[in-house]
């Protein structure tokens, strides 16, 4: 039987012709391409520029520390692992930004964090990724939220505690929900501790 092969692909399958900033803050940068594919076709691409983020996953006494605050697109208050970014710094070390991430809005400091991944959060209309640490060996101390972050609040979940809140809608955050995968995935290539391993960093 013959064996069909798929035809090689270009490096770039679809390639800007012209780019338009139609919109731009300290937080974003809103873009329309005209866009041309590898097959001669012509079109539209609507793109939004956001720097990469830092997602934490705080893990301590067999559970998490989250946060919860208002998120005004979705007009709601939901539950979440510290993540952020420094509009003013966006190549800022991952690791730096998830301490810094971290203890301002937890007031938690990690003896060790463990890189899980680097992910995309919405890529069909974002070019925005994050970069998944979990912290361990953690001590308390103050938070220092910024203006943006009026009325977070910080506790501590169980695991069993975490799941049900995803059941009843209150964890929706998409990002999170990978990091949780992420770190499942660390938990089972690791024996007994979640943050042992090769790829720890240490304070």
């Amino acid at each position: 039987m013959q064996t069909k092969t798929s035809p090689a692909q270009p490096e770039h399958e679809l390639v800007a012709t012209s780019t338009t900033v139609v919109y731009t803050n300290r937080w974003m940068t809103v873009r329309e391409d005209k866009t041309l594919r590898h097959d001669g076709v012509e079109g539209v691409y609507g793109l939004v520029e956001k720097p990469d983020f830092a997602l934490v996953v705080p893990y301590a006494d067999g559970g998490f520390h989250l946060v919860e605050q208002y998120r005004y697109p979705v007009q709601g208050r939901y539950w979440e692992f510290p993540q952020g970014s420094w509009e003013d710094k966006p190549e800022a070390d991952p690791l730096a930004l998830a301490r810094g991430e971290l203890a301002e809005e937890t007031g938690l400091t990690a003896g060790a964090m463990t890189p899980l991944g680097h992910l995309f959060a919405a890529y069909g209309f974002c070019n925005q990724g994050f970069h998944v640490l979990l912290a361990t060996d953690l001590t308390t101390g103050e938070t220092n939220l910024d203006e943006t972050e009026a009325g977070l609040i910080s506790r501590w979940f169980s695991e069993a505690e975490v799941w049900q809140l995803i059941a009843e809608g209150r964890f929706k955050d998409a990002p999170s929900i990978a990091a949780l995968a992420l770190f499942q995935r660390h938990r089972a290539e690791h024996s007994e501790q979640p943050h042992t391993g090769t790829s720890q960093l240490t304070a």
